[in-house]
């Protein structure tokens, strides 16, 4: 598998539009970039590709980066930095499988698949495909396994891909606090890359309104508010899933200047063969 970072960053992407903090500056002038999040994964053994869900950003990510359009999708939650993308389909393609999960969603009352179906029913080329949580599908040659995460107050799901010749493994999980389920941690677990949702370091969860939530034993917050993992609680479930390599991905331009670029952060276009 051969897998490009297409988008690293939260809702408004860094640099932020409009914004002049010491973070969004310097990615300007190294001329780094987090735009919303984005991955593409290839098969090469196959010469397709699969696309993990659809960002905003979608027409500079492809041209940048130079990947193929892919051959399948997958949309992990209905959040529009995850979903608007889709529309740039239109016109790129004769065809598409979009894998999306079959549960309903109390707060919508539909599921994730039946609301890309509608919001996007325009697009004939579509053919959205319902997938049940914790059963792998063949996709683009590729196992791939939809796990529900925590993302309140609606639902959303990470995933592993795996190849099921050579074992090799990918897992994302996708927008999230730290509270995973087990079951969902185990088909995560032990990953050659871990794709980890890491909006902010721990330290500016005094400035959330909801503050901070999952501590660990030293009482460093492991959630950000309650719908997305710390830098500290990324980093301690890699350990946990027992991850080989990480890479913190969905990073807010909320960071300090002299965190905000520092290692494990990914940034926009960075590529894995695994």
């Amino acid at each position: 598998m051969r897998v490009t970072l297409l988008g690293t960053g939260d809702t408004t992407g860094t640099p932020t539009v409009g914004c002049d903090c010491e973070t969004c500056e310097l990615a300007r002038k190294r001329d780094l970039e987090r735009t919303r999040f984005s991955v593409h994964v290839e098969n090469e053994r196959g010469g397709t590709s699969l696309l993990i869900d659809f960002s905003p950003d979608f027409r500079r990510q492809f041209l940048r980066e130079e990947v193929p359009l892919p051959d399948a999708a997958v949309v992990t939650h209905i959040h529009f930095d995850h979903l608007d993308g889709l529309g740039n389909t239109f016109r790129l393609l004769d065809s598409l499988s979009v894998y999306a999960a079959d549960e309903t969603d109390p707060m919508t009352g539909e599921s994730v698949a039946e609301t890309v179906a509608s919001k996007y029913d325009y697009l004939g080329l579509l053919s959205v495909e319902p997938t049940t949580p914790f059963e792998p599908v063949r996709i683009c040659g590729l196992e791939v396994t939809l796990v529900p995460v925590e993302h309140p107050p609606q639902v959303c799901y990470g995933l592993a891909i795996e190849d099921p010749e050579t074992g090799a493994k990918l897992s994302i999980t996708g927008d999230t606090n730290y509270a995973i389920s087990e079951r969902s941690r185990e088909v995560l677990a032990d990953p050659d890359l871990l794709l980890a949702d890491a909006i902010v370091p721990a330290h500016l969860c005094e400035y959330h309104p909801a503050g901070g939530k999952h501590d660990d034993s030293d009482g460093v917050p492991r959630t950000f508010g309650g719908k997305h993992m710390t830098r500290e609680g990324a980093l301690a479930l890699a350990d946990e899933l027992n991850a080989d390599r990480t890479r913190l991905v969905h990073v807010a331009h909320y960071y300090p200047a002299d965190e905000a670029f520092e290692e494990p952060l990914a940034v926009d276009g960075e590529t894995y063969t695994i």
